[in-house]
């Protein structure tokens, strides 16, 4: 088996881990389109609990996905992934038995509190090799993409047919069909990656928040989904102004989304051909906050509404698909799981703040104010984007190693760091493990693995 193929336990657990992980953003995405306009017939319809509903998720979200990785890594990934979607499951009921706005936000803080992913990446982690891990990594991000697409376009058919409460019971099956794949589809764990790779760890959060470069990721992808559920607060409002009957919604989100998809791919090509990706990323979110400031001051006309539309997933899913990239090579060697553990927060509690923020502007200033405000957001992130360093080509490996003592860790990870090629170097003897960011077209892996005194982890 060449080991630039998935193997079979790979390709298993890239396909399944990403279908439920899909399955699961899709049933939390398909209020999006369809709650403005639903939410009306709610007891105790008021715009701020609308963006409390849309956005209540992420809070629960953002406050247990750190937690829940670590349950994992002690109980197991399966029975936690299992729980949480039993959870998940529990609030989609709540919210479909409600006939108040009251309890459609309880159920969705229920359905954040499954708070699942870093269990599921950690999966994902622990049943791919090193090498391979990427490939595994990007399947489950291609399907979370596929899933936000797919909400945009079932969630009003679904609505249109069943009700909002429909709605919710069609998300509950969805998660019991994730449910059977997690305990008969997806493998068992057969091997384990370094626990830095993949599992937030404690001690490191704090410094990890502070630190310059992966504060300007976490602030980004805040203001983005920030952006995107408050302005769901007034959309599917919008486009029924302009004439276009809720259940036609998918008529407007398919092309524009497919559209949006096509337009990016020229970015992307750009950025990793020229080596351009920071000024690419820096042009993204400047789109971004141009197509927000476009819907504040043009009109609601449906031409209108369809072109702004498309500029502004262009940048939302440029963004979207380059920033997890952007973070694993800015990651410190040996504390991926942590990075990634802080931007998953910082993403949910970005949904959160929208969906509150959205809601109150729109309660006191009109909903048109919400594209005004949330572009001159968009616009101090541009700033802040244009003080990103330039980046480096680099990959992150895991070696094991005999390693015994924290005397001996010092000596071979300064030998490490003065290897051509090598960026970073991080020992745990602990763990019998070593960390090495570098740049595979420089450097000497047979040279590493004789100062290691093994070979890297498969």
């Amino acid at each position: 088996m060449s080991n630039s193929a998935l193997n079979s336990i790979e390709k298993k657990a890239a396909f399944s881990l990403a279908i439920v992980f899909g399955l699961r953003m899709l049933g939390l995405f398909m209020i999006l389109p369809v709650f403005a306009i639903y939410g009306q017939e709610l007891v105790g319809y008021n715009p701020i609990w609308i963006g409390l509903a849309i956005g209540a998720y992420g809070l629960t979200q953002a406050m247990l996905q750190i937690p829940m990785g670590i349950l994992s890594d002690k109980y197991g990934r399966k029975p936690i992934i299992l729980a949480g979607l039993l959870i998940f499951l529990l609030g989609s009921v709540v919210a479909a038995m409600s006939e108040t706005i009251y309890g459609v936000v309880a159920g969705r803080a229920l359905q954040g509190m499954g708070a699942i992913a870093s269990a599921v990446l950690a999966l994902a982690a622990d049943l791919s090799r090193e090498e391979q891990r990427p490939k595994v990594m990007a399947t489950i991000g291609m399907f979370i993409g596929l899933s936000f697409t797919l909400a945009m376009i079932i969630g009003p058919v679904v609505a249109q047919a069943f009700g909002l409460s429909g709605l919710f019971w069609f998300t509950g099956a969805l998660t019991i069909g994730a449910m059977i794949m997690i305990q008969f589809m997806v493998p068992f764990s057969v091997n384990k990656a370094p626990k830095g790779d993949n599992v937030a760890l404690p001690n490191q959060i704090g410094k990890l928040i502070r630190d310059r470069q992966l504060i300007r990721l976490n602030i980004g992808v805040f203001t983005l989904h920030m952006a995107l559920t408050a302005c769901f607060v007034t959309l599917p409002k919008q486009f029924v102004a302009a004439g276009l009957a809720l259940e036609n919604h998918w008529q407007l989100y398919l092309p524009t989304l497919l559209g949006s998809f096509f337009l990016m791919v020229p970015f992307m090509i750009l950025a990793i051909k020229k080596q351009k990706e920071k000024q690419m990323f820096s042009s993204a979110v400047l789109l971004f906050s141009l197509a927000l400031m476009l819907f504040w001051l043009m009109d609601n006309s449906l031409s209108s509404l369809i072109v702004l539309v498309m500029l502004f997933f262009t940048a939302f899913n440029y963004l979207e698909a380059t920033m997890p990239s952007l973070l694993s090579r800015l990651a410190p060697a040996g504390v991926k799981g942590s990075v990634m553990g802080i931007y998953s927060s910082s993403q949910f509690m970005g949904a959160f703040t929208g969906g509150v923020l959205g809601g109150a502007i729109a309660s006191q200033f009109g909903e048109q104010m919400i594209f005004l405000v949330m572009s001159c957001l968009g616009l101090l992130w541009f700033i802040a984007a244009t003080g990103m360093k330039p980046l480096k080509k680099s990959k992150s490996y895991s070696f094991t190693t005999s390693i015994a003592t924290e005397e001996q860790a010092d000596i071979v990870a300064e030998k490490l760091i003065n290897l051509p090629g090598v960026l970073e170097a991080t020992l745990v003897h602990s763990e019998a493990v070593a960390y090495v960011k570098l740049d595979d077209k420089m450097v000497d892996f047979q040279e590493i693995k004789t100062l290691l005194n093994q070979t890297p982890i498969r």
